[in-house]
């Protein structure tokens, strides 16, 4: 797993808010966790799948680089319609300080290279913007339901606005288990055994690989004046046997271990549909408020 790219204090002080210019200040917690269904259960760890394949997990991880806070709203200011191709390190006017994924604006917003580049393609008028990046940069054990206690960067203080959705980047899923067939004519005899280890590789210099999947959750979390100011923000991801359901493991093929490796070239297809299967999956959010 990358680390985190750590800036000078000086350029990460020079992003905080002034006191005084928080509306909310939040307190974020990440999650993540495999969660058995007891209508599933076909003894001994094993879920049953749609397919009538059964699946026991016994090792799982699942890589979490950061999570952006993004609120929906016009580009005010930076620079739109420009055309070209956006490059981090020549920043268009208006722009600068861009790492990690983002961009600082004048304004003081972060704004994600992908929004810069459709703003310089005429759409900036539409361009979400991260006003919180909350830094995982670890790996959570889903067996575990393993919580983090992010820092947000540049500040957990938001400005006057509304969050109303959270991204994910993984950049690791690491899963080890065990495939049998239920059918009274199974398509491959006994239990394979299965692994799972992908994880990006660092960018260079300081620019960081694009993520395995990017999930996106729902969110609505105003910061303003007429709510509380204390935001307690749980984030977490469930996962259970479904995110299994649609793969033919009749159709994988094992090494000369007995061991599927869905990392393998052979099995590319299942590695797919265990990635789109990740991908459609929505995080959850709990939001509590109190006053300081």
């Amino acid at each position: 797993m990358k680390a985190r790219l750590l800036l000078p204090l000086l350029v990460l002080s020079g992003c905080a808010l002034d006191a005084g210019e928080g509306f909310a200040v939040l307190e974020p917690t990440v999650s993540a966790g495999y969660t058995p269904l007891p209508s599933r259960d076909a003894g001994n760890g094993f879920q049953q799948l749609a397919s009538d394949f059964q699946v026991r997990l016994d090792a799982a991880a699942l890589g979490v680089d950061h999570v952006a806070l993004l609120t929906s709203g016009s580009s005010g200011g930076g620079g739109g319609g420009t055309g070209g191709t956006f490059d981090p390190a020549n920043p268009p006017p208006g722009y600068s300080l861009c790492h990690g994924g983002h961009c600082h604006r004048d304004d003081g917003a972060l704004v994600d290279y992908e929004d810069i580049q459709a703003e310089m393609n005429g759409g900036g008028a539409t361009a979400p913007t991260t006003v919180a990046a909350l830094h995982v940069d670890d790996e959570l054990d889903l067996l575990a339901s393993e919580m983090r206690e992010p820092e947000c960067e540049p500040d957990c203080e938001l400005p006057r606005t509304t969050v109303t959705r959270a991204r994910w980047d993984v950049t690791a899923l690491r899963l080890q288990g065990v495939v049998r067939d239920n059918r009274a004519t199974p398509r491959f005899q006994g239990e394979r055994p299965f692994r799972l280890d992908l994880a990006v590789e660092g960018g260079e210099g300081e620019e960081e690989a694009e993520p395995l999947v990017t999930l996106n959750g729902v969110l609505d979390v105003p910061s303003d004046r007429e709510n509380e100011p204390r935001v307690k923000l749980a984030l977490a991801l469930v996962m259970t046997p479904t995110l299994f359901d649609g793969l033919d493991w009749a159709a994988a093929k094992p090494g000369d271990d007995g061991v599927v490796d869905l990392g393998a070239p052979e099995n590319e297809a299942l590695r797919r549909e265990v990635l789109e299967a990740l991908a459609a999956l929505e995080p959850e959010a709990e939001v509590q408020r109190e006053d300081r």
